[in-house]
């Protein structure tokens, strides 16, 4: 990297204000308590609900109330669950076993079988089980064909409950002693006898986000008193659950058998075995074994795995439309040879002359990279082919339209799905295009690909492009890692290496080294820091005069990039002192003021930026990179935060002309080298580090290569027949 002293003394130079406090005081963000740790790797908290909190309660109101903007996307995909539910009704199985299973394992998987095939009820296996009370579905909207997908579901938050059905729960909830503010968000989970659910089974309070287990085993002694204890079947059920529901929050599809009876036994289960075996006789959870699941690198078999419906369902369905995508496609030799791929680099050649020949392909490469798959749309679109690429945000999708003829060929994912961009669905329902490329693949969770993949006809070419060293989805799974593991199509790995110094450094942080590079142009800069309160006075300073002043650019075009939302360093705090400094005002839109630069996170995973316009009684009026955008005013809290400092996976997927990462002492604990590639490859021009880590930063680089995700669609991609050992061998 650039030496310290000489790039400090270019942007950084005050050291005759070195003394003089940040902007907001102290630095020390919202005395939250948050650590730096973003919260299990996702983009937004996920643990600030409690059930003693007033405050934590109207975070979970807000997050159960729907998602307006996810509508449309809701209305496009509803007749793709008919097709999902087909599949999952002809299997036999929730998945064909690896190998053949012995004494509690071979119990538990016979007694999953038996139980979804309808053959037997759990009753046959498992003493005087509690009945599991199950809400009911929401009800569909008229005239909107079947239910949507689970995901969709998800993304668009639990239905509007009746008014009489919230009011139930505020009773029982007012008994209990947890704030009324949960009525609304537990009725949209619990259906229409939410309250008669509640009362009979208080530990589905769990089922609401934020919400944790002493929470609800205190709500639950005072509703029941002595007949509740920790082996209680009720509460041990919701508690399997809930920890994979937390699983799944950082990224895993499913759990090992042993980590579950672990946490299980943490929270006092008297007998975790028995409690694994009625949550799965109840239908809480599907259970599996496999080889290879974990994201390790392993080849040795791990023991039984546990996984929600929806997280198999989608894997599933995943693994039978990219099979389908690579096994349907036929190309006759001479249309092969009619794309042409004269003109373009050797690498866009390479990707071309794949996708003559193969429905899926897999691209690998940095931004550079990102003109190969250009290339491959206009020779497509060349060919009268329906080709399209679509990206994951619309900073993506711009960058892309740049290099390509035709800018309608670019879209966003969530565009696309809606139907609001690109060709829209023919008669049948599905995408009427013929090639699809989707850019940033790692940023695919398994429920966005499952529908996605759903959504394409047999026949249609399918690119997942992206470079695999950033970092992974913030939902479940581990989609691109897991494909090109599973060696289940062809892989192009690109030769164009991203240039200057910028993409020197990074190209080293990939292969896990940390160098110093020539930075003749200050294009990368290392300042020193002693503290967070350091940390964050330097970083006000080359957001508001050092990097514009050397770069002739504007604060707008300089993107702050920190690991956590909370701490001394977050960006709670790094916010607070940026809008002293560049937007200051009373914050009279419920803590927003117009111009305030902020993020909106309509979904989980999505980040729009924007500025703040104004607000009314219909909500906060932001504009979003050109589009209009109205939260409601009881999502804001939730959905909006500022965003002159982003956490590093809100920032995947888009790029500013100048970066400054911040990394404060309390920061060790969240590096990774994918952390570490991502922030530092959101600069185009330049990249200031903000370094209070020492030597935390290079054996980030060297020793932590990735967080480990558990996941199954590595070994549903697998040929059945073919051992892990013998793919080895190839």
């Amino acid at each position: 990297m650039a030496a310290g002293a000489d790039g400090r003394s270019g942007l950084a130079d005050a050291d005759a204000t070195r003394a003089e406090t940040p902007s907001d005081g102290d630095g020390d963000g919202d005395g939250d308590g948050d650590g730096p740790v973003e919260a299990s790797g996702r983009p937004e908290d996920t643990g600030g609900g409690t059930v003693g909190s007033e405050e934590a309660g109207g975070e979970a109101a807000g997050a159960g109330a729907q998602l307006s903007e996810a509508e449309a996307e809701i209305a496009a995909q509803r007749a793709l669950r008919e097709r999902i539910e087909r599949r999952k009704a002809e299997k036999t199985a929730p998945v064909e076993a690896g190998a053949k299973l012995s004494g509690q394992a071979a119990d538990l998987l016979a007694a999953v079988r038996a139980v979804e095939s309808g053959a037997k009820s759990g009753d046959a296996f498992f003493t005087s089980p509690a009945p599991r009370r199950v809400a009911p579905a929401p009800a569909p909207t008229p005239g909107a064909g079947p239910a949507a997908p689970a995901r969709v579901a998800a993304v668009a938050g639990p239905a509007a409950a009746a008014p009489e059905s919230v009011a139930s729960v505020r009773a029982v909830l007012a008994e209990g002693g947890a704030p009324e503010a949960l009525a609304a968000p537990v009725a949209g989970v619990l259906g229409e006898q939410a309250g008669q659910v509640l009362r009979d089974d208080p530990w589905q309070l769990l089922s609401v986000p934020g919400v944790r287990p002493e929470q609800a085993d205190g709500f639950a002694r005072a509703l029941l008193g002595a007949e509740c204890g920790p082996g209680d079947e009720r509460r041990t059920a919701a508690l399997v659950g809930w920890l994979l529901e937390r699983a799944a929050v950082q990224g895993h599809t499913a759990l090992e058998s042993g980590a579950v009876r672990k946490a299980l036994a943490e929270h006092k289960v008297p007998d975790p075995d028995e409690a694994i075996q009625h949550a799965v006789a109840e239908g809480v959870v599907l259970v599996f074994q496999d080889s290879g699941a974990d994201d390790s690198g392993s080849d040795e078999p791990v023991e039984v795995l546990l996984g929600l419906d929806r997280y198999a369902l989608a894997e599933e369905s995943l693994a039978d439309g990219l099979a389908r995508l690579a096994s349907t496609f036929s190309d006759e030799a001479a249309e092969a040879r009619s794309w042409d791929a004269g003109g373009v680099s050797p690498s866009a050649a390479e990707l071309i002359r794949a996708v003559a020949s193969n429905g899926l392909v897999a691209h690998s490469g940095g931004e550079a990279a990102r003109a190969e798959p250009a290339a491959l749309l206009a020779v497509a679109r060349g060919l009268g082919l329906r080709a399209y690429a679509a990206s994951h945000s619309a900073d993506g999708r711009r960058r892309l339209a740049a290099a390509i003829d035709d800018a309608s060929a670019s879209v966003t994912v969530a565009g696309l799905l809606a139907g609001s961009e690109g060709p829209g669905r023919d008669e049948d329902g599905a995408l009427a295009l013929d090639l699809l490329v989707v850019l940033d693949a790692p940023q695919l969770d398994v429920e966005t690909a499952a529908v996605l993949v759903e959504s394409l006809a047999d026949g249609t070419r399918l690119v997942l492009s992206g470079d695999p060293g950033v970092l992974s989805s913030a939902g479940a799974g581990r989609v691109f890692a897991d494909l090109l593991a599973a060696r289940a199509c062809p892989h192009v790995v690109s030769r164009t290496p991203d240039p200057g110094p910028i993409g020197e450094l990074v190209s080293g942080i990939g292969i896990g080294e940390l160098n110093q590079v020539e930075a003749p142009g200050k294009e990368v800069v290392i300042v020193p820091v002693r503290d967070a309160g350091e940390a964050v006075h330097r970083t006000v300073q080359l957001v508001a005069d050092s990097v514009p002043r050397a770069f002739g650019l504007s604060p707008a075009q300089i993107q702050v990039i920190t690991p956590g939302h909370g701490g001394s360093a977050g960006t709670r705090a790094l916010n607070a002192a940026l809008k002293q400094r560049l937007n200051p005002g009373p914050g009279r839109f419920g803590g927003f003021d117009p111009a305030d630069r902020v993020a909106y996170v309509p979904a989980p995973g999505r980040t729009l930026p924007g500025t703040v316009v104004s607000a009314d009684a219909d909500g906060l009026h932001l504009d979003c990179e050109g589009t209009p955008v109205v939260v409601p005013k009881d999502r804001v809290e939730t959905a909006v935060r500022h965003a002159w400092a982003l956490t590093a996976h809100q920032a995947t997927g888009m790029r500013w002309p100048a970066v400054v990462v911040v990394l404060p002492g309390d920061a060790a604990p969240a590096l990774s080298r994918p952390w570490i590639y991502t922030a530092f490859s959101r600069g185009e021009r330049h990249l200031s580090v903000v370094h209070g880590v020492d030597q935390a930063l290079p054996r980030a680089v060297t020793e932590i290569p990735d967080r480990p995700r558990t996941t199954r669609l590595r070994t549903l991609l697998q040929p059945p027949a073919e051992s892990p050992a013998a793919q080895d061998a190839h």
